[in-house]
This record gives structure tokens, sequence and C-alpha cells, in this order.
């Protein structure tokens, strides 16, 4: 490795002049290593690098995009990055509207191409910036433009939605440590998230005031509880009023009140946000042809972390970017297990997890396939075969969003099921 290899110019020093000299009309590669503020890019053409500069990111950034619109006037100009949260977001946005445009690779691979490239497994900025062009040159990167207007709604509803369900699971946490010491029996008749459970708590906020007032109690529970809450766990719960917890004094009830009233307001912004999420998967894109296979909310979920379905180029591609792709290691006689790379974004899996135990209700053809595969593994492994049905319902949903209509039966050998025998 040449001494100073990895040396860097500021964007203001370029000798914009020479550089061109070098590059001619020939096309431009640009490795970008993104960064909260100091940002490398390294020039190259013809699979050699001619420059590295460094830029203070926001303040400079207007400059290099100027230094690349000279480039764009002799030549193509090509910028590949790693997406490293949002911080390369607005230079990608300038670069979209002048026409440049950016691919970008997996941090992964540039992670592991450090010691391959120059032998030395040291890896910083300037030399990020460098293996980001080879890797570009070796097709290891992919076209990444922005995104669309419908999916950045979506995906800040479900930021909004993420808030309120936070901010709910936080204040119900407070109040099973808070009931645990004041009024233990509360929980084993009612759940902590429903509404039930937190209304009484705002109103009376522990076991003696709602003991001293059953009837009011009695009267609450049966309004905010309706059809769905019945009578004898509304006796349940007032018996439990009789409790064994440690007798409450005025500030520890006022702190009851106080967090069931954040919780219960939590549980309705959520539920309102969430009704806006299913508006919106109605209304266009991927989302309304996703919708009615794995729900709404999954649904927007996917294409709001994952993009439209229909930008992959085919189903694998759209399996690997979920993180359900499979990985093996092995060597010589040993042949390791299979396992899921777990690569893409984990709340994908989450909904589609969910979404899989759905379908498991209520399709007969999936229900049966996964009863067989239960039984193949002896009882065992239940957990990996919904696994294997999320597998194979994001290839079907990728041929969803390209137009077919979902049809469990493709999914498996459905001949070799027995249906008739499924109940």
């Amino acid at each position: 490795m040449k001494k100073r290899m990895y040396r860097s110019t500021a964007v203001k020093s370029v000798n914009l002049e020479s550089v061109l000299e070098t590059i001619g009309d020939a096309p431009v590669v640009i490795g970008v290593d993104i960064a909260k503020v100091d940002m490398f890019a390294t020039i190259e053409v013809n699979a050699k690098p001619v420059i590295t500069v460094r830029w203070e990111h926001p303040n400079e950034t207007a400059v290099f995009v100027e230094m690349l619109l000279v480039f764009l006037a002799r030549g193509p100009v090509e910028v590949v990055m790693e997406p490293s949260g949002t911080y390369g977001d607005a230079l990608r946005a300038m670069l979209e509207r002048v026409g440049i445009p950016v691919f970008r690779v997996n941090p992964k691979r540039c992670h592991d191409a450090a010691e391959v490239y120059d032998g030395v497994p040291s890896l910083h900025d300037a030399k990020s910036a460098t293996i980001l062009c080879k890797l570009h040159r070796d097709g290891a990167s992919e076209l990444w433009p922005m995104r669309s207007e419908h999916e950045r709604r979506l995906g800040a509803i479900l930021r909004i939605l993420e808030v309120h369900t936070k901010e709910l699971h936080r204040n119900c946490n407070r109040l099973e440590g808070l009931l645990a010491r004041h009024w233990p029996e509360l929980t084993h008749h009612l759940d902590l998230r429903t509404a039930t459970l937190l209304e009484l708590l705002m109103a009376y906020g522990g076991p003696q005031a709602v003991a001293s007032d059953e009837a009011g109690a009695r009267e609450l529970m049966r309004q905010v509880g309706g059809r769905y809450l019945a009578a004898k766990k509304i006796d349940a719960v007032i018996r439990a009023s009789k409790s064994l917890g440690v007798p409450q004094l005025d500030e520890e009830r006022e702190l009851v009140m106080r967090v069931a009233e954040e919780a219960r307001r939590a549980q309705k912004l959520a539920k309102k946000v969430k009704g806006r999420v299913e508006r919106m998967s109605e209304s266009e894109g991927a989302t309304k042809e996703l919708a009615p296979v794995v729900g709404k909310t999954t649904a927007a979920v996917m294409v709001a972390a994952l993009g439209d379905p229909r930008t992959y180029e085919s189903a694998t591609a759209y399996l690997k970017s979920v993180g359900l792709n499979l990985k093996e290691k092995s060597s010589g006689k040993k042949k390791g297990a299979l396992h899921i790379t777990k690569r893409g974004p984990g709340i994908v899996r989450l909904y589609l997890y969910l979404a899989a135990l759905r379908l498991l209700q209520r399709d007969r053809v999936i229900r049966a396939w996964y009863h067989k595969k239960v039984r193949r593994q002896g009882g065992r492994a239940k957990s990996k075969a919904v696994v294997a049905i999320m597998r194979k319902l994001v290839l079907a949903l990728w041929s969803v969003a390209h137009g077919e209509v979902f049809d469990s039966s493709k999914m498996f050998d459905a001949r070799r099921l027995k249906l008739s025998a499924v109940t």
C-alpha cells in the first residue's frame, strides 16, 4: 500500500482544472462516505482514484455538488454511498434534483471488503469512500431512488404510531409495578391494556376508592366495557377491591391516576393514528394490493420500510430485503443448519409473523401445511414452521403486487395435504 494513498483534499482547495484534465470526458464514479458533519468522497475514473475530497456538511455540501455538475457537463456521473440513517438524505435529494443517479451499497459489504482491498483491516472515511467505488464497479450496488410521497407519508404516520404505542407500553409498565404493590389482584381479572382497567384507575386510582363506591365503579366498567365485558368479570373486580396490597397514600393514589391517564391518552391517539394508516393503505400503490392478504397495517409497514414490491426485479430479491433469505455455515464434513439472515427491518418481520398467525387461523391450506410440517418435526419447531410460512408469504406478496390474485394453494403443493381431512 502506498504511503498516504488515502490523503484527502478540502473541497474548497481542489484544483478543478487539474482534476478535469485527468478526467476528460470519461464516466466518473464517486464513492461518498456519509457522516453527520465530516464527509469524504473519492472521485474515480477508469477504475483509478483521481482525488479524495472532504467537506463539512451541510455548510459546504453545495460546493461539492457544484463540482459534480462540472463533471456532469462533460460526461456521465454516478454516485455510490451507504445507507447511513438519514444523514445522507439531503445530499441524495440534491443529487436527484440535478439528475445525478445515486447507488447504494450494503454497509456489511464495505466492512467485509476492508482487508481484501489493501491487505489492511482498518476502515476509515477516505478508505470507505474508495472501497465504495470498487464495490460499485463489481456490481455490488443498486440504484437508490428517493422514496415516493406515498411511501414517505406512510413512513411518517407509522413513526407517529410508534411514538404513541411506545408511550402506552412505557406507562403500562409503570402501572404494572404500581399495581403489584397496591392492587395485585386487578390484573388477574382485567388485562393491563384494556380501556376498562385504564378508565377505572383514572377515576379511582386504587382498590380502596373502588370499595367505597361499588355502584359507581360497576357503572363505569359497564359503560366502558360494553357488551364485551362479562358481568361476572365486573363482580370479580369489585370483590378484588378488598385487596391485600399496600394501602395507598393520597399521593400514591394520585400517581396511579396520572399514569393511567397518560396511558389511556396514548392508547386513544394510537387507535386514531392506526385508523389513518388503514385509510392510507386503501388509497394507492402496493398497500392497496397487499392489504387484503396481510392486513392494512402490515401492508403499510412493508411499503414504508421496504418500498413498493414492484421495484424489486424478482420475488427472491424482495425476500432478501425482508431478511428472510437463508444462510448456511458449513465446513468440510460439518454441515451447519440453515437460518434466516435477519438483515432486513425487524419491524417488517414482526408484522409478517403476526400476519402469518392470522392466516393460520383462517386459511385451511396454510393450516394443513403447518400441521403436517410440525408433525414431521415430532411436534417441535412450531416457530420455524411459522417462519417458513412467512417466507412463502413474502414470495406470494411480490406476485400479488404485480397483479396476481392471492391463492394459498400456489404457496404449497395442495395435492399432498389431503385437505378433505382438514377441519
